[in-house]
């Protein structure tokens, strides 16, 4: 069985979970449930980052007894969430679980002779928990080129890893693996990068100023950097290195890590160095999507324009907020947010497209045929469906395209209806073509439904209840679009609309 190794990255857990959180985490998902519907084994990675400086002064700030109980509280907000996304993860891993600690000082011990020791100098951004080199940064105050605050000029005892000596090797790795860095915006920042000379990456920092880590096994002086500890959570997470899933996950099928872009040097410069210079494969992909923004500016909270995806859930269903969002912009670019462009799509695509052909269809064969699946020819409209198409576009990350190549079929079944006109085929009793008319449209809902459920699950099921093959949809794959599921006779259990309209 082909395996598919795919991960978000680890959540920060100082503050509330927001909607750029939900989007790689929705995004996963998608990607999860598509390759498990072609019949892959999946190993879908998430899970929440627990460490570092800015840990301690936000538990501190919020008046907790201990960075541990802080970070347990915000923890399980990121798996409440992910509930209410109806998200598939197979593990939650935190950097406080104590099999992740162990992997990572067996790591660092492996490591400990290439790591250099002695004063490491940086500019370092305590929110963003990152170093800059001393040469990289401009003016007397410099700010982070991330979130545009002040760093801090630390100079402190530290171990670090050369960068520079594997410089040549990275741009090589890079030039000839296209699909290692996506999207070619990205790889090109990363080539433009590596064309100056790299700082040193610092890996620890000194236990007395940042206590909230894990110590490191030949220091007892530091603890590891935030940084590096949860970087080694995609391969800890496989028991690394002779954990079961570790050969045919990591080292065969390779690993997909879906990250935002402003993350894109950790996970495309740091990591894959750091890989190499044990010998450990890189992943297979990394890619890089955009932010979201209201107004045209980034969220931020001092704006006061920050999107709760807890409240757009509450507002609107998960499914709608999950349609929008993969939807909405071509993954990898930036988005603009507004609860107006969320409405429209839900009104027009889902409620009028979607939810009136499902409601049309199954309202017909309840008045024409007592709710029983008629016999009848399965017509062109419900023969064709575009799977090798749609897969180009997911192996490319292209979810509003692939959700694009689903709406023409959907569309394409609500234009059958006014062309063939069953009201008309009824009232003449022509219930040969009548039957066939309504198989072709079920034939098209059974399709649609299996090819929408990485997306918007939890529609899908409730097409498959009304269709009433929702046990054998719900163990399938894509292989069930050419299977006869639908039984001549067998009945449909028609509910209500999929969608109510909203008005903005």
């Amino acid at each position: 069985m082909k395996r598919y190794y795919v991960t978000t990255p680890l959540y920060y857990v100082n503050a509330e979970p927001h909607i750029g959180h939900s989007y790689t985490e929705i995004a996963t998902d998608c990607l999860a449930r598509y390759h498990r519907l072609k019949g892959e084994e999946v190993f879908f990675l998430t899970g929440t980052d627990e460490h570092g400086e800015k840990i301690t002064q936000a538990a501190k700030a919020k008046g907790f007894d201990s960075p541990k109980a802080f970070v347990d509280e915000n923890s399980s907000r990121f798996k409440s969430l992910w509930e209410g996304l109806n998200i598939s993860y197979d593990f939650f891993i935190r950097t406080t679980d104590e099999a992740h600690k162990k992997i990572v000082q067996r790591f660092l011990e492996k490591l400990r002779p290439q790591l250099a020791e002695g004063t490491f100098r940086s500019w370092y951004c305590v929110p963003c928990e990152t170093h800059y080199g001393i040469d990289e940064l401009e003016g007397v105050s410099p700010v982070c080129p991330n979130c545009a605050r002040p760093v801090t000029k630390i100079e402190e005892e530290d171990f670090y890893l050369p960068l520079e000596r594997h410089r040549e090797w990275l741009k090589r790795y890079i030039l000839s693996h296209e699909e290692f860095i996506l999207p070619s915006v990205r790889r090109n920042e990363i080539l433009a990068l590596l064309e100056n000379e790299l700082p040193d990456l610092c890996i620890t920092r000194p236990r007395e100023r940042v206590p909230w880590g894990i110590p490191v096994p030949f220091s007892s002086k530091h603890v590891t950097y935030v940084w590096f500890d949860a970087l080694l959570n995609y391969i800890s997470a496989l028991g690394w290195p002779d954990g079961e899933r570790f050969t045919p996950f990591w080292e065969e099928a390779g690993a997909v890590h879906l990250v935002g872009k402003d993350i894109l040097r950790h996970h495309a410069v740091y990591w894959p160095i750091t890989l190499h210079a044990l010998g450990i494969r890189p992943p297979r992909t990394i890619f890089a999507h955009g932010w979201w923004k209201v107004g045209g500016e980034k969220m931020s909270k001092s704006k006061k324009n920050v999107v709760d995806p807890v409240e757009m859930i509450e507002k609107y269903g998960v499914d709608s907020y999950r349609y929008f969002l993969l939807r909405e912009v071509p993954f990898g670019l930036d988005g603009v947010f507004s609860e107006e462009a969320l409405i429209t799509r839900l009104n027009n695509e889902l409620a009028n497209d979607l939810g009136n052909l499902v409601y049309r269809t199954l309202t017909m064969v309840e008045k024409y045929f007592e709710g029983k699946i008629p016999e009848g020819e399965i017509l062109e409209p419900g023969r064709k469906f575009p799977l090798q198409e749609i897969d180009e576009k997911m192996s490319r990350l292209q979810f509003d395209g692939a959700l694009l190549l689903i709406w023409e079929r959907v569309r394409n079944a609500n234009r059958f209806i006014e062309e063939e006109a069953p009201w008309k085929l009824a009232k003449e009793r022509d219930e040969k073509r009548l039957g066939s008319v309504l198989r072709t449209l079920l034939e098209v809902l059974k399709k649609v439904s299996l090819s929408i459920y990485p997306f918007i699950p939890e529609t899908a099921e409730r097409i498959w209840e009304q269709l009433g093959i929702r046990k054998q949809l719900a163990q399938a794959t894509f292989q069930a679009l050419e299977e006869p599921l639908l039984p001549v006779g067998g009945t449909i259990q028609k509910g209500e609309v999929l969608y109510q309209k909203i008005e903005a």
